[in-house]
């Protein structure tokens, strides 16, 4: 009797699952693009580096730029962003445009207090390096796990982009 109410049960809840994969793979609208990658906009909009760290910025060096004739408000050179100190470091990115393009993004610190920091910025700078130059801007998506790296480095980076429409 044990065995049989055992077996049935067993049976039972494999129906369930059964029907509810089968109903579940039915009822589900086909997949459709990502709004972040045809909009610009980041995936994670309720980010903020003010509620995860408190970013400070100290002046830095001089930038270079020549105007730039392609209309995107650009000029071109190397810029320089702000240093912002986050829980774990500093960090500071310089980004060089030409024609009036984001063409190179380069990270001149990255938060380094603790082993364990600094392999989450050398796992994170390559991705947001990739983005930024993808999406032209500094309105990219942070990396999970790399909150404070993520919000540190764009943040610097909007500055020195700040700096190249000056």
């Amino acid at each position: 009797m044990r065995v049989r109410a055992v077996v049935l049960s067993a049976l039972a809840s494999a129906g369930v699952l059964f029907l509810g994969w089968e109903l579940g793979a039915s009822s589900q609208p086909a997949q459709t693009s990502n709004a972040a990658t045809t909009t610009g906009q980041p995936t994670n909009p309720g980010a903020s580096s003010s509620a995860t760290s408190t970013p400070t910025s100290t002046p830095t060096g001089t930038t270079t730029s020549t105007p730039s004739a392609s209309g995107t408000g650009l000029n071109d050179g190397t810029f320089t962003g702000k240093t912002v100190n986050t829980q774990f470091g500093p960090v500071q990115v310089e980004v060089t445009v030409a024609s009036g393009k984001i063409t190179s993004v380069k990270a001149l610190q990255l938060t380094n207090y603790g082993g364990r920091s600094v392999q989450i910025s050398n796992y994170a700078a390559p991705i947001l390096r990739s983005e930024v130059l993808k999406a032209q801007s500094a309105r990219v998506s942070t990396v999970s796990g790399a909150t404070y790296t993520s919000d540190g480095y764009l943040t610097s980076l909007q500055s020195a982009l700040d700096k190249a429409k000056a």
